[in-house]
């Protein structure tokens, strides 16, 4: 492998050997200066030559290989059924927001980019293929599919990119991955973008790249100097309050927990108290995970309530605050949520909520990830709580009931759950008798989902 992070990067797209019409798109758009990825990786990419690329998300991935790639195919035309290039990324909303950064700059060449995901008529991605698409951005699972059905073949593909390739393994995509890899072009060229290199990714390096150009920036959200990162000890049932109130802060704010359950629980609770709150989880429907998104990206929804599914490929603008209201378990989660927050040069902060028991698990988890996290003990209606995070009481006007109703009285009612559906058992915001030894089998039950998770890492 060659490692090239030069110092004498271009500092203007101006400087990029890219076809005219792309520079004046980047110009209309207003983008001109290159971020550091994307002065490493294009002069590479569009050489031909094969990359893999250490960058975190926000770091401005796409274009570093979106642009080459489109460069690389302009003036070709594909067959149908028969796409030039492929980006393979882990999730719907990556790959919508993948095909969106691309599309402006795919119409100045005149290329035609299909989306191919699950959640969404697979008909009309059949159609899209069979009219002639030269860059298919796809998630594997889907593309499986289309492969099956004979209705996308991958002879002609002579760029392949991944996209997050890291997530994909861990979500179990490596065998659609290597067979995607094993039907294209044997000489194509391949971009492979990953956070780490465990040891999936770094088997897909040496079985599938040939001879590539390393380029590392911003390895880890932790390098991030732009991003704060707190833990907040609130005491079990004041956990509710305090979540209620952070999610009533001025501006937008995207929650994490653990489960569709709690998630959608949350949600409702919020809305009951007079937050414009959504949920976003594999539960929900394509349509309905997109419209989401446009709302909270628009304002119209200013406390966006996920289970990981959002962690990865969700992009919003000047989105400043991510509460992890469930602790993760893994250090790689850690990162991949705060991701969300502190993109492009951005500032932004991260707060975990936990209970007293589970800070020792959570100082092991932050320093595997390289984070030193401000440590402060919080309570509902402090000041304190809302000079880290905004937080502030909610309107207590129901948004989905008729005037009639009202919200209930005790905002500080055990949030039994708040974590997971089967948190009952645990009690997270459980009051009263048996506490302590609800926050022990808590705090027991998050060293074992950590040591479940170092397993799987091989750790």
């Amino acid at each position: 492998m060659n490692h090239q992070d030069r110092p004498d990067r271009p500092s203007s797209f101006a400087e990029l050997e890219l076809p005219g019409e792309l520079l004046r798109a980047l110009d209309r758009l207003g983008v001109r200066e290159p971020f550091p990825i994307q002065a490493a990786t294009v002069p590479s990419a569009l050489a031909g030559r094969d990359v893999l690329g250490r960058g975190r998300t926000g770091s401005g991935k796409t274009l570093a290989f979106g642009l080459p790639l489109l460069a690389r195919i302009a003036g070709r035309r594909a067959e149908p059924k028969q796409p030039l290039a492929l980006v393979l990324v882990p999730t719907r909303e990556l790959a919508q927001q993948v095909t969106e950064a691309l599309t402006p700059y795919a119409e100045a060449l005149r290329l035609r980019l299909a989306t191919v995901v699950g959640g969404i008529s697979i008909g009309r991605q059949v159609a899209a293929l069979r009219d002639g698409a030269e860059v298919v951005v796809a998630t594997p699972g889907r593309l499986h599919d289309l492969i099956d059905r004979k209705a996308c073949r991958l002879g002609r593909v002579g760029i392949t990119v991944l996209d997050e390739a890291d997530q994909m393994c861990d979500m179990g995509f490596l065998p659609q991955v290597t067979e995607a890899l094993d039907q294209v072009r044997p000489d194509g060229q391949r971009m492979l973008f990953s956070a780490t290199l465990d040891r999936d990714v770094d088997q897909l390096v040496s079985d599938y790249l040939h001879d590539p150009v390393v380029h590392s920036v911003d390895p880890s959200a932790g390098a991030v100097t732009t991003m704060d990162h707190h833990v907040l000890v609130v005491h079990g049932p004041d956990r509710y309050a305090v979540t209620t109130e952070i999610a009533a802060r001025d501006g937008r704010v995207l929650l994490f927990l653990d489960t569709k359950h709690a998630v959608d629980r949350l949600t409702k609770h919020l809305r009951d108290s007079g937050v414009h709150a959504a949920a976003l989880h594999s539960g929900k429907s394509q349509p309905q995970r997109s419209r989401t998104l446009a709302q909270f990206k628009g304002g119209q929804i200013t406390a966006l309530v996920a289970t990981n599914v959002a962690a990865r490929g969700l992009h919003v603008d000047d989105l400043d605050l991510v509460v992890n209201v469930d602790p993760p378990t893994d250090p790689k989660d850690y990162l991949h949520r705060a991701g969300r927050t502190a993109r492009a040069g951005e500032s932004g902060r991260v707060v975990t909520l936990v209970l007293s028991a589970q800070r020792r698990e959570m100082s092991e988890l932050m320093a595997e990830a390289g984070i030193e996290p401000k440590v402060t003990k919080v309570r509902s209606g402090e000041a304190e709580l809302s000079r880290i995070t905004g937080a502030k009481a909610p309107s207590g006007t129901p948004l989905d009931r008729g005037p009639a109703e009202t919200r209930p009285k005790n905002v500080n009612t055990p949030f039994r759950g708040l974590g997971s559906s089967k948190d009952a058992s645990r009690g997270t915001g459980g009051g009263g008798a048996g506490g302590k030894s609800r926050k022990g089998s808590e705090a027991r039950k998050l060293a074992e989902a950590r040591k479940a998770a170092r397993v799987r890492r091989g750790g």
